[in-house]
């Protein structure tokens, strides 16, 4: 069963731990994520960008397959699946497809047209009992071909968001898609510590988990993150075993050629990032 993340992200912020969102992008991947979850009773947050929703045949299919995979794989975990990046129309389909938790991303927007379709969202989501990510400040980096420069949010706009009744809410505080550049000035924890002095209890989200130092991670979650986004650190792991099983000829030896076999490894190296980072962000045994 698909729940909302609204419970899960207000325990995470009480008990100063995160909820790892960790982005899908076809069965190995959904598979290889609620069986870790699973194993380390951890709570998770299944992401789909609209190019991954549009890559595995649409948005009724992910919900079929999500759905499917709860019941046979007998997950009794809390599980969200969420858009991630979402326009407004894709948050719509979203919605009518059966996503139990949506992400408007209006970051990209004139703030008062942000506002105002946050707002139409806030009221059918509270409807529907659905989960509303909001973001402030363009995250940096690109998300399916939205590009961000990794700005700083405004506290007061994330204020005026968070005030509309979202369950949680993204602020870009330097923090960017992808792999991070050597130049790259880490987060801005003065912006972080502002913007949490102005939500209040608002569960925070991190987006570009990927590459963020450990010490870095923990410190954002004290001061309020009680959900980060990983994507990238599960592509490049799994593109990275899959090309060393290739590379020593295996898929050359026997059967290896059989895509059973052939995406094991990378399979395996998706379960063992997963893992890493629910440890990490401390959410292991919190389901």
């Amino acid at each position: 069963m698909l729940v909302s993340a609204k419970d899960m992200l207000n325990k995470a912020r009480d008990g100063k731990y995160a909820v790892g969102q960790f982005n899908i992008n076809n069965l190995e991947w959904t598979k290889a994520i609620l069986l870790t979850a699973q194993e380390l009773n951890s709570p998770v947050i299944l992401g789909v960008s609209e190019g991954a929703g549009k890559y595995m045949c649409g948005f009724n299919t992910v919900v079929g397959m999500t759905k499917g995979m709860i019941e046979t794989l007998k997950i009794t975990v809390p599980v969200a699946l969420h858009l991630d990046h979402g326009t407004f129309e894709g948050a719509k389909a979203c919605i009518n497809a059966g996503f139990s938790s949506i992400m408007f991303d209006g970051s990209h927007l004139p703030f008062e047209e942000n506002f105002a379709k946050t707002t139409a969202l806030v009221n059918t989501c509270e409807v529907l009992g659905l989960s509303l990510e909001a973001e402030v400040g363009a995250i940096g980096g690109e998300e399916d071909g939205v590009i961000g420069k990794g700005e700083c949010a405004d506290p007061d706009e994330c204020k005026k968001i968070a005030d509309l009744g979202v369950t949680m809410l993204a602020a870009g505080i330097g923090n960017i898609h992808g792999k991070y550049p050597d130049n790259w000035e880490g987060l801005s924890f003065e912006t972080l510590e502002k913007i949490k002095a102005k939500v209040g209890d608002m569960p925070l989200v991190l987006h570009g988990g990927t590459g963020i130092p450990a010490d870095q991670i923990k410190k954002a979650i004290s001061l309020g993150v009680a959900k980060i986004n990983v994507n990238t650190e599960c592509q490049l792991a799994f593109q990275e075993a899959t090309r060393k099983y290739i590379e020593e000829g295996k898929d050359k030896v026997g059967k290896g050629f059989d895509p059973r076999k052939l995406l094991a490894p990378g399979f395996e190296a998706i379960k063992a990032t997963v893992k890493e980072k629910m440890e990490l962000f401390g959410s292991v045994g919190k389901a």
